[in-house]
């Protein structure tokens, strides 16, 4: 195993937990002893990502822009990467409605799985209708409001607080640029050394990145709805994925326009991460991996990596907002209701608009997909209708999340001269020959 690249390991640990779930699935106590005795390790695997999650931002952040030393840098790369990223989620958006206005899958559900599917999760749509329905009620400059923290430390202690953290980190690393350079050398040393510890801690974790792919999806199979309502959910199912599919088309097709590199050379770059992100179903946790492959793996300098993947995993959801789209137009038509072209524009900006504020964990894309049917006049209940695959299908979103925000990463290094050749450091993986640990 350990002369395995990694990707191929994680994907080897997937397959053997799909295959003991199904084992256990067909013994009495096989579900209970997975959920008792395999399940806790992979939520430990996930704790322990999102354990330096907060850390690796900080410290990465306020590196990368204090190396800047120059605060038009900042704007100038600011600027394209938010750019960027807000163009990606409206073709991201465009593809969702695409897909879906020319499967149809909503008009095969019939009223009978309907009823089921509304009665077996009313009570999971109901409270993420309320949660939404508190994010409608506070006003529309809330989002720019929960931007500035009261308290760093209160803000650093929730995965759901990205976007404070790393607007500290940001102000941070600015005042870090204004003041003079003697004194902010012993802090850019503290935070350079401090920013080598975490990425050293995240090749520690990834030894144990096969065992927790191997609990989590083991957990997924014995945990998974009934057939008979993922058959009755297929075509919604099969809408999401090749639209979400299309959207990793997209970036390989910008990639290889914009950077000259072979899709094959950004996918056995990005893999690792890809698989970690369809094991976790979150940005967030993924985002120390993807910053150690985007760097080391695809040649994008520190200085890019460190600014531009923190802000992506916070607000570029292209994944999230194609299956916003697609739920969206799946629950309209499983109601019987004939969505206006306007109205479906609405859907476009408000999924864009929606996928900056969601929150890189698993099942946030449900809250903002409350706000997108309430704009588009679909009756919230329908969330009931999608709840059965949501999981897996989350999965699948996470893969497209983190995909893009190493393409933005490597568009922008590009942009700005800071895309060289890989320089991949040692025991992170097999790589070349060298020696892995």
């Amino acid at each position: 195993m350990r002369k395995l690249e990694l990707h191929w390991r994680i994907l080897i640990g997937m397959f053997l937990g799909v295959v003991f779930a199904y084992l256990m699935v067909q013994l009495e106590w096989g579900p209970k002893f997975v959920s008792d005795w395999i399940k806790p390790f992979g939520n430990i695997f996930i704790n322990s990502l999102k354990l330096i999650a907060v850390p690796l931002i900080l410290g990465s952040l306020i590196k990368g822009v204090s190396d800047l030393k120059d605060i038009s840098k900042l704007s100038k790369m600011g600027g394209r990467t938010i750019g960027i990223y807000v163009m990606t989620t409206v073709i991201a958006v465009s593809i969702g409605l695409g897909v879906v206005n020319l499967i149809k899958p909503g008009s095969s559900i019939s009223q009978e799985t309907r009823n089921e599917l509304v009665e077996n999760y009313k009570g999971d749509a109901d409270s993420k209708i309320a949660e939404a329905a508190k994010q409608r009620d506070a006003g529309p400059l809330r989002a720019l409001e929960d931007l500035v923290p009261d308290n760093i430390f209160q803000a650093a202690s929730d995965n759901g607080n990205m976007l404070q953290v790393i607007f500290f980190a940001i102000l941070f690393g600015v005042g870090l640029i204004l003041i003079p350079e003697e004194q902010a050398s012993p802090v850019k040393k503290f935070f350079d050394g401090f920013n080598e510890v975490i990425l050293k801690l995240i090749d520690l974790i990834m030894l144990a990145a096969p065992f927790g792919v191997f609990a989590l999806l083991a957990a997924l199979v014995v945990e998974s709805p009934s057939l008979d309502l993922f058959k009755a959910l297929g075509w919604y199912a099969l809408s999401v994925v090749i639209g979400l599919t299309l959207m990793i088309c997209v970036y390989l097709f910008i990639v290889w326009i914009v950077t000259k590199k072979t899709p094959a050379y950004f996918l056995k770059g990005i893999s690792p991460a890809q698989l970690l992100a369809f094991s976790t179903s979150s940005s967030a946790a993924t985002l120390p991996v993807t910053m150690e492959r985007v760097e080391e793996h695809l040649g994008v300098e520190e200085e890019v990596t460190s600014f531009v993947l923190p802000i992506g995993a916070t607000i570029n959801m292209d994944g999230t907002s194609l299956y916003q789209a697609v739920a969206a137009v799946f629950i309209a038509q499983a109601f019987g209701m004939d969505l206006s072209l306007s109205a479906q524009l609405g859907i476009i900006v408000t999924a864009t608009l929606a996928s900056i504020g969601s929150a890189a964990v698993p099942g946030a894309g449900m809250v903002m997909l409350v706000i997108v049917l309430a704009q588009a006049g679909i009756p919230e209940a329908g969330l009931a209708l999608i709840f059965a695959v949501d999981r897996p299908l989350d999965m699948c979103r996470t893969v497209v999340n983190v995909t893009g925000d190493a393409t933005v990463s490597m568009v922008v290094a590009k942009s700005v001269g800071k895309l060289g050749e890989p320089k991949v450091k040692d025991w992170d993986d097999h790589y070349k020959g060298k020696k892995v640990i």
